[in-house]
Formats: structure tokens, sequence, C-alpha cells
């Protein structure tokens, strides 16, 4: 069997942040006076860029960096450890690795905050490289941290996605990469399917028989 370059989420696919998130989130828009959304509909906010996201929710487009600096006024200190990985990540990257398939980091995260919340659980060493959002906003999206990647990488062929949300499907499907979906995550299942999901995993284990086929 062929060896994969697989490209990994980080929040809702790798681990479960949405607790910090959320109340980051929640602080950014009580700062602009803002509703605030019960928890279940501020799920939307695990994943896509937030200053997108601060946007859907009401706060001006020229006050969105403003919303991500109080986000990430707690966030850093705090919230960036209200997370914890989801049960079976680790052995499956474990198994990954063993089978001989090279692991990537793609996410819209800010890439140093990638990199402390993969170090801070010990997954770090399981990846060749982990590709993020820059904090200047020139790398954005999960196409523009794709597009970095596969540079960086030099990686062309026998690649997969795999990511909770559409738009994980939506940033793969851009650079002509197959994605798989995870359903455990903060995305909708049903999203990832119209996106163009290959597939959907329901559990790691599922993921890794997917993985290998």
């Amino acid at each position: 069997m062929a060896t994969k370059a697989v490209l990994f989420d980080l929040d809702g696919t790798l681990t479960d942040s949405g607790e910090g998130i959320i109340n980051c989130s929640i602080l950014a828009l009580e700062h602009f006076g803002l509703p605030i959304p019960s928890r279940e509909e501020m799920r939307v906010f695990v994943g896509p860029p937030l200053a997108e996201s601060f946007i859907n929710h009401g706060v001006p487009a020229d006050k969105a960096e403003e919303a991500v600096a109080v986000f990430r006024s707690r966030y850093v200190p705090i919230g960036i450890f209200e997370n914890r990985p989801y049960d079976g990540i680790r052995e499956l990257l474990q198994n990954l690795c063993e089978r001989g398939h090279k692991l990537y980091i793609a996410t819209s995260k800010p890439e140093p905050m990638a990199i402390k919340v993969l170090e801070h659980f010990d997954l770090a060493d399981y990846f060749t490289a982990i590709c993020g959002a820059t904090l200047s906003g020139d790398r954005v999206t999960k196409e523009d941290v794709i597009a970095y990647l596969l540079k960086e990488s030099g990686e062309k062929d026998n690649m997969v996605m795999v990511g909770d949300t559409k738009f994980d499907i939506i940033g793969a499907k851009h650079h002509g990469i197959p994605a798989i979906g995870v359903s455990w995550g903060y995305g909708k299942v049903e999203d990832m399917v119209s996106a163009g999901a290959a597939a959907i995993a329901d559990t790691p284990q599922q993921l890794l028989s997917l993985l290998e086929n």
C-alpha cells in the first residue's frame, strides 16, 4: 500500500478546543456589547478564521481585528489550555506514523499557538511540519495554509486532508486534494458532504481504516 501525506486540521479534529475558544469569543462579543448566543450556537467559532466569525456575529468589519485582540488577551494565557485531545487520537497518529505515512498540520489557528497546543499535549513529534495562520494576517484561510504547506513540504501526490468542517473540505478541494470529514468535531456532517467530502469518519479507528484504503 502506498504511503500518504495526511494533512490534519487541529481544533475539532485532533483536540476538543471548544471550551476555550467559546469562552474567549464570548469575552470579545461582550467587549462590543453584542448579544451572546447560546454555547451551542457559539460552536461555529471553532474552526473558521476568527475575524470572519466575529463579523458574522455583528462586529463591524473595521473592528474585527480588535475583537481578535480581545479574544487573544484571554486565549493565550488561559483559553488555549481549556482543551484536550479526543479519545483515540494519540493511538491514531502513532499507528499512521508506524505505517510510514507522513503527517502534517494545516490549521487556521495561528501557527505559534498550534505548536504550543501540540507540544503541551506531547503530540508535536508525530508531525513532519505544523503549518498554521500568521499573526500578521497574510496567511488566514485554509486555502492559504495548505498553499503554504505544499510550498514548504514539496508534497504533490497521494495526499489527503482530514478535518471537521466544510472549510477543511473546501480548502483541500481548492488544491485538488481529497478530504475526509470527521463527525466528532464542530462542523455539520451535511455541510462537509455538500462541500465534497470523500468520506466521513465517526471514530478515529474508522478514520484509520479509511486512510489505509
